[in-house]
């Protein structure tokens, strides 16, 4: 999903995260176990996300990031689960990629396969 609008545009429209947050919510479907990136969540290591992700049952899991503004308390609410991919802060872009590549790396130690270290 595309981005808002940049920090400088949000601070001068009230209610930029909240309409991200609104757009998020609708892309949602019922049932599923939704995990929202969040700088205050738990952290997990890879085993530990590979467990997370083998666990979820039939009713699919999705993970939310949020765009510069960071995610809506309403988002936040929905959420199930709260995670943290580390301390540090990264412009959501790059906490995509990270993220695509700690869930790949959970799907091939689900399925007990050799992966680059």
């Amino acid at each position: 999903m595309e981005d808002g609008p940049c920090p400088d545009q949000a601070a001068a429209e009230p209610g930029a995260r909240a309409a991200e947050g609104l757009r998020l919510l609708r892309r949602l479907k019922a049932g599923e176990y939704v995990t929202a990136l969040d700088p205050g969540g738990q952290m997990l290591d890879s085993p530990g996300l590979a467990a997370f992700v083998a666990q979820r049952g039939p009713g699919g899991l999705a993970f939310v990031v949020g765009g510069s503004l960071g995610l809506s308390p309403a988002v936040l609410e929905r959420a199930d689960f709260r995670l943290s991919l580390s301390p540090l802060t990264f412009p959501h872009q790059l906490t995509r990629l990270i993220l695509l590549e700690q869930i790949y790396r959970a799907c091939k130690i689900n399925n007990h396969e050799k992966y680059h270290k």
